[in-house]
C-alpha cells in the first residue's frame, strides 16, 4: 500500500475483523518541542517534522530555543545544520518526561550544549553524555531550588565525580 504521508498520522495498522469488516488503528505522531518563530509556536514530532502551527502554548510541551534553520514549512523537516539535534530532543524530552519535570524552555548553545530553564533557575547540563544521570539527580535537587535565581551547573556531572555547583544571581537593584 502506497499512499502519501498524513503530518499528524505516524503509522495506521489495518486488519481484517470479519467479513466486510475492517478494523483500522492510527497512531498519532507525538509533538516532542515547538520553535517560537514570526509569532506562531510550530510544533514539530521527534524527526523535526513541523506537524501544527498555532498561537497557543500546548501545556507540557517545552519552547525549543537556540536551534538554526534557514528554513520552515508546515508538513516538512526543519532544515537544520545537524540532524543529530532532533534525537538529542528526543532524549532530553523522555528525560523530562520520566523524570517529572517541566521546563518552561530548552536552550541549545554552541556544540549543541543543553541549558534548562525553570522559572529563574537555569541548569547547564553541557553537551557531554550522562544525561540520565544528570536528570535523575536534578530530580533529586530540583525541589531545593524553588525561590532561586541562578545557574545549577552540571555540565561535568558523572555519577563518579558528582561535582554540581550553583551560581546565585546577583541581587538586582
Amino acid at each position: 500500500l502506497d499512499t502519501e504521508p498524513i503530518p499528524f498520522v505516524d503509522k495506521i495498522e489495518v486488519t481484517l475483523a470479519a467479513p466486510g469488516r475492517v478494523k483500522l488503528r492510527v497512531y498519532e505522531k507525538s509533538l516532542v518541542g515547538y520553535v517560537a518563530y514570526m509569532g506562531a509556536n510550530l510544533y514539530f514530532d521527534k524527526d523535526g517534522v513541523v506537524v501544527e502551527s498555532s498561537s497557543e502554548a500546548t501545556e507540557g510541551i517545552p519552547c525549543i530555543s537556540g536551534l538554526n534553520f534557514d528554513s520552515l514549512a508546515l508538513y516538512r523537516k526543519l532544515n537544520v545544520e545537524d540532524d543529530s539535534v532532533f534525537e538529542r530532543i528526543l532524549d532530553i524530552t523522555q528525560l523530562m518526561k520520566k523524570y517529572e519535570l517541566a521546563p518552561d524552555r530548552i536552550e541549545f548553545g554552541m556544540n549543541l550544549e543543553l541549558t534548562l530553564y525553570f522559572g529563574k533557575v537555569r541548569v547547564a547540563l553541557g553537551n557531554s553524555g550522562s544525561l540520565d544521570e544528570k536528570i535523575g539527580r536534578l530530580h533529586e535537587l530540583y525541589p531545593d531550588l524553588e525561590g532561586r535565581s541562578g545557574v545549577f551547573r552540571m555540565e561535568n556531572y558523572t555519577e563518579d565525580s558528582k561535582f554540581i555547583s550553583f551560581e546565585q544571581d546577583a541581587e538586582e537593584e
